[in-house]
């Protein structure tokens, strides 16, 4: 079936659709469309055709045909494109849409706001969107989109085992935001609440990675796809959801990860005034310190295990609050005295801990775990299945 975007037409969109209980999901098989730089206000971009060859169609109809090596600049105008092709001026329009084959590239580079360039495969489409902006939209094949999400997520120059973990969990994420934006003219957009994605990927091996689990998710005993959750280091041990989140998620439970253990993200410490930390507990978690013993327990609390929350005279108080509030690396925590006027955060990990920790993951695969074995180290009582074979068996 075709989807028609608020835009225009997507005319190589597949879908299929995949009912799970009462919801539906939209299971792109060829292309996704992704928004770029959403998170910023762009009035003026240059778009090069690095490979490949180009129509270039602007509020429908074709402009250009097959060029090879055009340089362009796309500016904002009021309520219109200006659309410029060296020095010539070649109109204002509505939208203009760069028309090409998969393995055909542009170089996008953000004039203003200034930004680096990226390589982006396939098409492009630059419009207005309903708040007034430019919107600038990647069409994409979805591996090339998993690809490009895994080296964002992931970092370049891991083993390829780490990278077949993280893109089944780029797909399965992918999977269960598909709609995420669809009202705006979109699939999903470029920032981390949808996953961060830069384009083409520099590391070559995860085009390997993501063609061997081509089209594999990650999905839970009712073969629903799950919560891909991942962080950076468990600091020792995964945190349970609902400590994090505040919902049990059968397949999200602890786990003793000594794969975590010294790598880079592992350890971190904080100082902080007394009289700072005192100020903060009593204000924002309204905690009396005012006594020998409230000050005690503020100032010497122990994590050997992850914990939810620190008690100072019965009063509990959240970690995960903690570590929002105080920007801090993770929750998983102890607080000492520091000399006469200051404490000392000493922590272990980085993120949120629920789910696959990317360094325990990566050192696995450096240690000989498949993917699939990762995967099941860190998220329990899973399944890794194909998402065509999930229509069959929820049909069944």
């Amino acid at each position: 079936m075709k989807k028609k975007f608020p835009l225009f037409a997507y005319s190589n969109l597949v879908v299929l659709l995949w009912a799970l209980g009462s919801a539906s999901v939209f299971i792109p098989t060829e292309n996704v469309f992704v928004g770029l730089f959403r998170n910023l206000e762009v009035t003026e971009v240059q778009v090069q055709i690095h490979t490949g060859a180009y129509h270039i169609l602007a509020d429908g109809r074709r402009l250009l045909e097959n060029d090879r090596k055009g340089q362009y600049k796309i500016l904002l105008k009021g309520k219109a494109l200006s659309l410029v092709a060296g020095n010539e001026f070649l109109g204002e329009f509505q939208s203009v849409h760069f028309v090409s084959g998969p393995e055909s590239e542009l170089k996008i580079t953000l004039l203003n706001p200034s930004r680096k360039p990226r390589i982006y495969f396939h098409n492009l489409l630059a419009g207005i969107g309903s708040d007034g902006k430019m919107l600038l939209v990647n069409e994409v094949e979805m591996d090339k989109y998993i690809a490009g999400v895994t080296e964002a997520e992931a970092g370049r120059r891991s083993h390829i085992e780490f990278y077949k973990a993280q893109s089944i969990l780029a797909r399965t994420f992918a999977l269960s935001q598909i709609n995420k934006h669809i009202q705006e003219g979109f699939h999903v957009c470029d920032q981390v609440h949808c996953q961060a994605y830069y384009g083409k990927p520099r590391d070559y091996s995860i085009f390997t990675a993501v063609a061997q689990t081509r089209g594999l998710i990650v999905v839970d005993q009712q073969l629903n796809p799950i919560v891909a959750t991942f962080h950076s280091n468990s600091g020792g041990q995964t945190a349970n959801s609902e400590d994090v989140w505040g919902k049990h998620i059968p397949y999200l439970r602890s786990v003793q990860d000594s794969f975590s253990l010294h790598m880079p993200n592992f350890h971190w410490s904080r100082k902080m005034l007394l009289s700072d930390w005192l100020d903060y507990l009593r204000i924002k978690h309204e905690v009396d310190v005012s006594d020998t013993e409230a000050i005690r327990q503020a100032t010497h609390f122990m994590q050997g295990q992850r914990k939810c929350c620190m008690e100072i005279k019965q009063k509990k108080i959240l970690l995960k609050i903690v570590r929002e509030d105080l920007k801090l690396r993770s929750s998983f925590f102890s607080i000492q005295p520091s000399g006469a006027d200051s404490v000392l955060f000493l922590g272990r990990g980085f993120g949120h801990g629920v789910g696959l920790c990317q360094e325990g993951a990566m050192r696995m695969a450096k240690l000989g775990y498949t993917y699939d074995a990762i995967l099941n180290f860190y998220y329990k009582d899973i399944k890794i299945s194909p998402m065509q074979a999930l229509v069959f068996y929820k049909d069944e």
